[in-house]
Parts: structure tokens; C-alpha cells; sequence
């Protein structure tokens, strides 16, 4: 009986066995089809094509501050950069555990559950910016270490670097360095969910630009300037390195849509030493064409002017000093402009804006892509990517997740000082994808920017409506404000004055009010207004109240109205009034869904809640 029931259990552990095997090779099989879609584009024209030569516009999201971290992403905007940043936490650690966090941060900040949540919004790229260090074994990073650590050893550093390179030290190990490691999980968990992969080198050897955040370099302009020993421009021989290396390894790699060589050069300018005519430029983007195509690699290089990425004097295809003129992609960053089709610059060289960036495109017989966009309101969001579609013009949002962060989209909670253990703690649990919160408006605005107005959360009443919680929706059609798009960079001001909550022009702030929840709508000038989409299950008779206060010296004004039509009541508000709660007047609503609008006649008010409260029963 033992015998029967040991070959019974064996029986059955074989089957369980079985069907695990079955599952997994399910799976397995599910992935490869997935992935069957993505196949190695190419250029023909100004259109980018797949395999089939079919049509292929890259709408994406970039995942910075992950693989280089820019100060302002992580809330430590005084350190600047990341140098700083370790060059801070080395004042009172030891190297080896800093070197420890960062090794944590890199394998939490950004996962395949956060690839996955790109993927399910409708995205089909990720463009994947990265520091030139993780390409370095840990001996030559820690020489770098020693250089942040102190500027004098900056030029020791250079040297290390120039015998490296002659001895062909530099990039080799593909198999263990964290840079490619970290490239194959991105490629893994973007064509398991059909997305393409930009590969952006956005801090180059050297540093690229006068921007210490966005390049970390140590010394700016040091890719255009530095010199060896031997006289040699040893951070741009180091960059064609890096490059050759990279086309070795991911040539025949379809997953890989372009090869973005250079992020946003800036501060290329006869005041700071170099040609101004982006001599420089042109010279190291023909080597790197040079070098990807002599390995027979056939991927889309996609080129960055100067001035940020956006300024393409003498860096046109008939400029380039390289007979490889074929699979050429141009590019634009879009931050703080005007949409509108008819705005234009002056320069027809310069092509953030959209009227140059398409006739650009038709006139060099490229295509072009905007890789990177975003720092502003939804408002404005919407309004690019709907130009952006209609022109048939890819984008990329900038970016996927930051602390305290309403325009990505992904926000990490505060966590305190990344140069305390504490803080540093925090930063690793609240980057994960599962203690991050969505701002569903900022996905809105990206994937669906002609949609109509829609609750932004349910409004079932009886209850209380948070000001703050107004509809989802474009400017003119869920809400009005005066000033809810920044278009001029040299503008500062915030288009949420309050920077809380949501990332529309509405200015929202965050109040200690016992009877609020925490925000309340504030800097209400005349003529705005906020639209609220309700449900009422039964028809039902209301008394109409706000919780409010008005700080202004003024007498302010708010008027309440039901469906576009119907007035509920005025509110009038005494100047240095407390928070307080006030009667608007009583309705009756029928079953179904109403829209409430609220509307500032005179300014000063702010506003926590509406609140509907039954005056009898339903009926």
C-alpha cells in the first residue's frame, strides 16, 4: 500500500510538474509573441518605418533621474548635481556605502512594474537616459570619485582615462559592467510589453554643456576642451568609445528604436571658448556616425543641436563631414513655448517650435522627433500633443517619476534629506512603483488630450465636493484661469501659484482648516470658474454650502449654477474674513447627472468644499 501510495504522490508531482512547465512555457510563449511586433526601424524620407515600411511615430516617456540623477527631480536642487549630491553624502560616509545606495536606488527606482504601467497607459517607447560612470568598472569609477572628491585630482583623473583608452581598458567587460547590465533589463521589460527603447547618453564623458544638473560634468565643457597629455580631445575619443561599444553590442538589436548620441549640448559659444557655430558638434556627431556604421549598425541615430538640443547650424545632412547620410533623425525639446502651428522663430536652424520643426523636416527630407517635452501645465501638455499628432510628430514626456512631482507621471513623497540615513531610506521605499501615487491628470492631459470634461473623482450626493477636486478636462471646458500655461521661459511664475495637488492652471494650496482636507483653491481672480460632474441617485432637494475664507481686503464674490442654466445662489464674502461656512441657497435635483459650476464674480475667496445637504427625503 506504501508502495502504491509513494507511486500515487510521484504520479502526482509529476502532473503538477507538467502543468508548471506548461504554464511557464505558456508564458514564455506569450512573451516571445508579444515581442514578435518590434522590428529594426529605419528611415526613408521624413518617416520613420518598421521592417514592413510601415509608419511608426515614437510617443514615449522618459525615465530620468534613474540612471542620472538631475537635483531638482529629487527635491536637493541647492547640491545641483549628482556629483554633489555624493560628493555631499562622502563628507560622512565612506565611499563603499554610497557606492552601496546608489547600487539600491538604480535597481528600485525604476522596475518592469513601472515599464508595464508605461505600457498599459498606450505608450510604444521609453527613452533611457544615462550617465557615461556606469560604463566604468569600479576602479576607474572610483578614480572619478577621487576627482569629484577634490578638484585637484580632476587632471590625474584625465590621465587614468588617456592610459585606459590606449590600452583599450574602457567599455569592454559588456557581460559585467552595471551600464549594460542595466540597458538589457530595460530592453527585456520594454519588448515584453511591445515598447521600443531610446538609448540617450545624457551625461557624456566630459560633461556636454555649461549645465552641471543635466550633464554632470565636472569642469563644464569639458567633452569640447579637454586635453590630455598627448593633446588629444580624450573625452570625445572616449565618447566614440562608448558608442562603438554600445553599437557592438546591440547592432541587430531591434528593441532599440534610436541611438541618441549627445544630450542637449549648451553653452557652445565663442563667450565660453569655442567656435559658436557648432563646429564641435558637427565634427564628433560625423566620428559617431562613422563609428556605428564601420560595425555595419544600421540603427536610427538621432541628433541633438546645441542650445539644449534645438539649434542645428552646420549640423544639417549636408553639413556632416561623414559619407553615412542614411537613417539621420533630428531632434527637438520642447519646454516653456507656445503650441500654436502658426508661432515661429525667426531662425529656421532653430526648431523647438513647431511651425520651424516641421519645415525643417520637409525641407531636409528628415524625420523628426521631439525627445523630450513636459515642465508645464496639463493645459499645455494637451495643447503640444495635440499639434504634435495632428503634424504626425513623435514626442517623449519628460518625465516618468519625481519627488513632489505634479508634472510626471508618477509622484514620489518627500522623504526628508537624501544625506541622512533616514532620508535616504525614505527615498528608496517611496520610489518604488507601489508607494508612488498616479497623477491621473497628467496622464489625461498626454493620452487623451481632446477628451470631454469628466469627474476627476466621484461626486455622488448628498456630500461634499472638494473645491480642488474639479472636473478632468481642458482649459474652457472643465475649469478657467487666467494664467494656466507658462509659454515664455524667461517666466518663472508657477501656473499653480499654490504648487499643490493637481498640475493645471488652477492655483491650488494646501490649508490647516480643521473642517478642510487639506486643499483648498486660492488667487481666484474674476471671471474664473471650476466645473464639478455629480451624480444624485434619487431626485432630491438640497441646501447648497461652502467652507471658505477671504484674506483680502476686498468684498469677494462666488455664484453657484446647475447645468449651465439654472443660478442656485451668491455668495458674498467680507474682506479679512476667517474660514467659515456659508449658505448658497437650495436646489432640487433630478436622478442622473448634473454638472455644477462655480464661478468667481469678485476675487479673494478661497475655497475648501461644496457641500449638498438633503433639506428633506429623497423622493
Amino acid at each position: 500500500m506504501r508502495y502504491l501510495l509513494k507511486d500515487r504522490r510521484c504520479s502526482g508531482q509529476l502532473i503538477r510538474c507538467l502543468l508548471l512547465l506548461l504554464l511557464l512555457g505558456s508564458e514564455l510563449l506569450t512573451q516571445t509573441a508579444m515581442a514578435q511586433p518590434l522590428s529594426m526601424l529605419h528611415t526613408q524620407g521624413t518617416a520613420l518605418l518598421d521592417a514592413k515600411n510601415q509608419p511608426v511615430v515614437l510617443r514615449g516617456i522618459n525615465v530620468g533621474g534613474w540612471l542620472l540623477q538631475e537635483s531638482y527631480i529629487l527635491r536637493t536642487d541647492s547640491l545641483n548635481a549628482q556629483w554633489r549630491i555624493q560628493q555631499a553624502m562622502l563628507r560622512s560616509m565612506p565611499e563603499a556605502d554610497v557606492e552601496d545606495f546608489y547600487r539600491r536606488y538604480r535597481a528600485g527606482f525604476v522596475t518592469k512594474a513601472d515599464i508595464d504601467f508605461v505600457a498599459r497607459q498606450g505608450f510604444n517607447c521609453v527613452r533611457l537616459p544615462f550617465h557615461y560612470d556606469l560604463f566604468l568598472t569600479t576602479a576607474q569609477r572610483r578614480a572619478r570619485t577621487r576627482a569629484l572628491q577634490n578638484p585637484r585630482n580632476i587632471e590625474a583623473y584625465v590621465q587614468s582615462l588617456s592610459t585606459w583608452y590606449d590600452q583599450n581598458q574602457l567599455f569592454t567587460d559588456t557581460k559585467n559592467l552595471e551600464g549594460f547590465r542595466l540597458i538589457d533589463d530595460v530592453l527585456r521589460w520594454c519588448a515584453a510589453n511591445n515598447l521600443y527603447v531610446v538609448l540617450d547618453l545624457h551625461a557624456a564623458p566630459g560633461g556636454q554643456g555649461a549645465d552641471r544638473n543635466i550633464s554632470d560634468c565636472l569642469v563644464p565643457l569639458d567633452l569640447w576642451k579637454r586635453r590630455d597629455a598627448q593633446g588629444r580631445l580624450i573625452y570625445q575619443d572616449l565618447t566614440v568609445r562608448l558608442w562603438q561599444q554600445i553599437s557592438k553590442r546591440y547592432k541587430n538589436d531591434a528593441r532599440v528604436a534610436l541611438y541618441d548620441f549627445i544630450n542637449e549640448p549648451n553653452g557652445m559659444t565663442t563667450a565660453n571658448g569655442l567656435a559658436g557655430d557648432n563646429s564641435e558638434l558637427s565634427a564628433l556627431y560625423s566620428r559617431l556616425i562613422d563609428v556605428v556604421r564601420d560595425q555595419n549598425d544600421q540603427h536610427v541615430v538621432l541628433l541633438e543641436g546645441n542650445g539644449y538640443g534645438n539649434e542645428y547650424t552646420n549640423l544639417t545632412p549636408d553639413k556632416l563631414r561623414t559619407p553615412h547620410k542614411a537613417n539621420l533623425m533630428y531632434n527637438a525639446h520642447r519646454y516653456w513655448c507656445p503650441n500654436e502651428a502658426e508661432a515661429g522663430d525667426p531662425n529656421p536652424l532653430q526648431i523647438n517650435l513647431i511651425r520651424n520643426l516641421a519645415a525643417f523636416r520637409n525641407q531636409w527630407q528628415v524625420p523628426v522627433w521631439v525627445g523630450e517635452t513636459g515642465e508645464n501645465s496639463n493645459e499645455w501638455f494637451a495643447a503640444a500633443v495635440q499639434e504634435l499628432n495632428r503634424q504626425n510628430i513623435g514626442w517623449c514626456h519628460w518625465t516618468f517619476k519625481r519627488v513632489d512631482g505634479r508634472t510626471s507621471l508618477l509622484n514620489v513623497a518627500r522623504y526628508g534629506s537624501v544625506l541622512t540615513e533616514a532620508g535616504r531610506a525614505a527615498l528608496l521605499r517611496n520610489s518604488e512603483f507601489r508607494n508612488c501615487t498616479v497623477n491621473t491628470d497628467v496622464v489625461a492631459a498626454l493620452t487623451k488630450p481632446t477628451a470631454v470634461p469628466a469627474a476627476f473623482v466621484p461626486h455622488p450626493l448628498p456630500g461634499t465636493i472638494q473645491a480642488a477636486d474639479y472636473d478632468l478636462g481642458r482649459l474652457g471646458h472643465a475649469y478657467s484661469d487666467t494664467y494656466a500655461t507658462r509659454t515664455d521661459y524667461r517666466n518663472h511664475a508657477p501656473h499653480n501659484s499654490g504648487e499643490a495637488y493637481r498640475n493645471d492652471g488652477v492655483d491650488i494650496e494646501a490649508v490647516t482648516d480643521a473642517a478642510s482636507k487639506g486643499f483648498a483653491v486660492s488667487h481666484m481672480e474674476a471671471g474664473e470658474w471650476l466645473s464639478y460632474t455629480v451624480t444624485v441617485p434619487q431626485t432630491t432637494s438640497f441646501a447648497v454650502q461652502l467652507r471658505l475664507q477671504n484674506p483680502a481686503a476686498t468684498t469677494a464674490q462666488l455664484r453657484i449654477k446647475l447645468d449651465g442654466q439654472q443660478a442656485v445662489g451668491t455668495i458674498t464674502v467680507p474682506g479679512g474674513s476667517s474660514w467659515q461656512t456659508l449658505p448658497a441657497g437650495n436646489v432640487q435635483l433630478s436622478a442622473g447627472t448634473h454638472t455644477v459650476k462655480l464661478s468667481v464674480e469678485q476675487p479673494g475667496a478661497v475655497v475648501s468644499w461644496l457641500q449638498f445637504v438633503p433639506l428633506v427625503g429623497p423622493r
